[in-house]
């Protein structure tokens, strides 16, 4: 994911809470929906479509954070 920050993400993980708080709950829906689509867990479709909806929203967010601080950087 966002391949071009691959430096900052690192950065950032390390120095602000925010950021990574953010990076664990994308990767923690990520893998609820893995689990649901191959029926580790239980969930239907629609349960499935909110949580993707949920980790869209922060993946816009993080990227939005990401070229703030890329920019603020220049």
């Amino acid at each position: 994911m966002f391949h071009e920050y691959r430096d900052l993400i690192s950065e950032l993980k390390m120095s602000d809470r925010y950021v990574q708080a953010l990076f664990e709950k994308h990767n923690t829906l990520d893998q609820r929906v893995k689990n649901m689509e191959s029926r580790l867990e239980p969930g239907t479709h629609d349960e499935i479509e909110v949580l993707k909806k949920k980790k869209l929203a922060i993946k816009d967010e993080l990227y939005g954070l990401l070229q703030k601080t890329s920019l603020n950087r220049v």
